[in-house]
């Protein structure tokens, strides 16, 4: 892995606007990024995890400019693209790809296979219909799909050859960075692992930058180079796989690993479970947004929100109190 970073966040804050019940009410927001710095280096991946709620897909999502960031700077290959128009960013779609979570509704039930897969060359006027065609075929070949079935559409297909259809439109236009927002969460173990083992050969192949968003810590583990731990829209740890699988510093990320299954029965039960719920991503606490779930909880951290530091080398955490294993 080449130590240069293909895309950078400084800083990056997402708010979502709610819509005051009366006429002249004050807005609020919801927070679903709170100033989020990272760096994400060329042919790595990025394994995300976080609770449902954390900001995983808005993040996702914000990297390769779908969503439009409230406050802070995306930088890709040294542009910075957080402000560009549509028509700005269009250069820069062939590179920034994503994978959605849902491989059945991602996809256009009135289109062919070949079509969809087709659309980007479209959109960027790439190629003669011929060439398209011959691409397509190649692409679905790629993503282990028989090109007998480049007229068919989505609903004649499995689950996980949707996604496979999903990953071949995401490559069409060769990228440089991929987004997986939990490519695998809706499939069969036994497909997860086909559609990751192909992830991870196009990435060897074509030397890809994945960010992997997911809820399996197995999975991540599996995939990724390094870690980022969010919760409540906040980047709370962020290391290499090891070191933060085996001596991770943040009780939240020491309690979702101790959330990972055992099928050891006669091992001691799980230590580090967590109680009470996330508090609200409109009202949010003064202090650490963990605070009022965390074991190790004092005075100070209702009062003071960490910030993210280093505490062994490449190893951050957003904690007042670091307990590195």
């Amino acid at each position: 892995m080449e130590n240069k970073a293909l895309l950078r966040l400084e800083d990056v804050v997402k708010r979502f606007a709610v819509k005051g019940k009366k006429i002249g009410e004050e807005k609020t927001y919801v927070h679903a990024v709170n100033k989020v710095s990272l760096n994400i280096y060329q042919g790595e991946t990025l394994g995300i995890v976080g609770e449902s709620g954390c900001g995983k897909t808005t993040l996702g999502r914000l990297m390769i400019r779908l969503t439009q960031p409230s406050q802070g700077k995306i930088i890709y290959e040294d542009k910075d693209i957080s402000n560009l128009s549509e028509k700005e960013m269009k250069p820069y779609r062939k590179d920034l790809q994503i994978i959605f979570q849902d491989p059945y509704s991602s996809l256009d039930p009135r289109m062919t296979v070949g079509d969809i897969i087709a659309e980007p060359f479209e959109y960027q006027n790439l190629y003669s219909k011929k060439e398209r065609t011959e691409r397509v075929k190649e692409l679905m070949k790629l993503c282990g799909l028989d090109t007998i079935y480049v007229r068919r559409y989505p609903h004649e297909f499995s689950g996980g050859q949707r996604q496979r259809i999903g990953i071949a439109r995401a490559l069409a236009l060769t990228p440089k960075f991929m987004v997986c927002d939990e490519p695998v969460s809706a499939l069969d173990v036994s497909i997860q692992s086909q559609i990751i083992n192909l992830l991870m050969d196009l990435q060897e192949k074509s030397n890809l930058t994945y960010a992997f968003i997911s809820h399996n810590l197995n999975v991540i583990y599996h995939i990724s180079d390094r870690v980022a731990v969010m919760y409540l829209g906040y980047l709370m740890e962020l290391a290499d796989k090891d070191e933060l699988y085996f001596h991770s510093a943040h009780p939240y990320t020491k309690a979702l690993l101790a959330s990972i299954p055992n099928i050891d029965f006669e091992s001691e039960p799980l230590k580090a479970q967590l109680k009470g719920d996330i508090p609200s991503a409109i009202d949010q606490p003064k202090g650490c947004p963990f605070a009022s779930r965390c074991p190790i909880v004092k005075g100070d951290c209702l009062l003071e929100k960490p910030v993210l530091k280093e505490i062994a080398k490449d190893h951050y955490v957003a904690c007042n109190y670091p307990q590195r294993l």
